[in-house]
């Protein structure tokens, strides 16, 4: 394992991308022979294939999954060292690969605005995916940071928190329930509630509100896997829902969603910049992270906002 070179790990990252030798090899810039004789090479070193060769392409094996982690976890390395050496140059550039989970992309391109607005070199690269994907893009080095309410727990991460994630009930304008006030948890399971997906941060947090009647809020819940579709079928009557307050800053204000006044609630969770643990970030990630941390909540839709004056819950 001492002889691997960065050509050959390159190679796989390559094929592992495109799922042939000959692509891989146009990536690269060489030819097919050079690239099939970095695999062989590299796996006369293991003792073990790298790759299955099926009719639909090279597919990674499970020595071959060791190895392309161990590739990314170097490249994103080198990469982290050159920034380093242009930070120490007093070049204040760089890239960051930045993840984030479906409901923060409701906020996250008024951040990332404000962040270029100050560093004007550093370029951002966004990716949007549910919580799962989102994980396993940061634990395969894909993303240098991910925005997130529950950190990971399946590999060691380092979490900057940057403000605080209000969860509210929703429903249509006309709804009988947007005249009550400090509604109670055993009326809401009456209507019928419209939730996220097994998994999500948000559906985790209403299982939470209602631990003791998990069997009624099954009996009553309808599932649905994206905030849009909630916020679409609350509009269209078909009940209320349990979502994020950033995510319905702009249905609210022009009133085809309501906000109601429940008991004991927001529930207010925590919106996290995540990373793993063991990377040294890149003087561009570390001037991001800061930045979230003075400013992030400011670019945050505020709670208040998003009820009526009248109607404002008491803090």
């Amino acid at each position: 394992m001492r002889n691997l070179t960065l050509r050959q790990l390159r190679s796989v990252q390559a094929i592992s991308r495109h799922g042939t030798i000959a692509a891989a090899a146009r990536q690269l810039g060489l030819t097919a022979p050079a690239v099939t004789l970095q695999v062989k090479q590299m796996e006369d070193d293991v003792g073990l294939a790298l790759f299955d060769r099926t009719s639909d392409g090279m597919r990674l094996t499970v020595a071959g999954t060791a190895i392309l982690a161990a590739a990314n976890a170097i490249e994103t390395t080198l990469r982290g060292l050159s920034e380093e050496i242009d930070s120490i140059k007093g070049v204040r550039s760089g890239t960051i690969n930045l993840g984030v989970v479906s409901t923060a992309k409701y906020f996250a391109p008024r951040l990332i605005a404000a962040f270029r607005d100050a560093y004007p070199e550093i370029e951002m690269k966004l990716k949007v995916g549910n919580r799962h994907d989102i994980i396993a893009d940061l634990k395969d080095y894909k993303l240098d940071i991910a925005l997130m309410g529950r950190p990971p727990t399946e590999f060691p991460v380092a979490s900057t928190f940057f403000g605080d994630h209000p969860l509210v009930i929703i429903a249509e304008p006309d709804h009988p329930l947007v005249r009550e006030r400090e509604i109670r948890r055993e009326r809401l399971l009456s209507e019928r509630i419209i939730i996220r997906e097994q998994g999500s941060g948000t559906r985790t947090a209403l299982e939470g509100f209602f631990a003791g009647d998990l069997e009624r809020l099954a009996s009553c819940s309808v599932e649905m896997g994206s905030n849009e579709t909630i916020k679409q079928a609350v509009m269209a009557g078909l009940g209320i829902a349990f979502i994020s307050a950033h995510t319905i800053a702009f249905e609210v204000e022009m009133g085809r969603i309501a906000v109601l006044d429940v008991a004991e609630m927001p529930i207010r969770r925590k919106w996290y910049a995540v990373c793993r643990q063991e990377r040294i970030a890149a003087p561009a990630e570390r001037a991001f992270k800061a930045f979230l941390v003075e400013r992030g909540a400011k670019h945050l839709p505020l709670l208040d906002k998003l009820y009526p004056a009248e109607t404002t819950p008491a803090q």
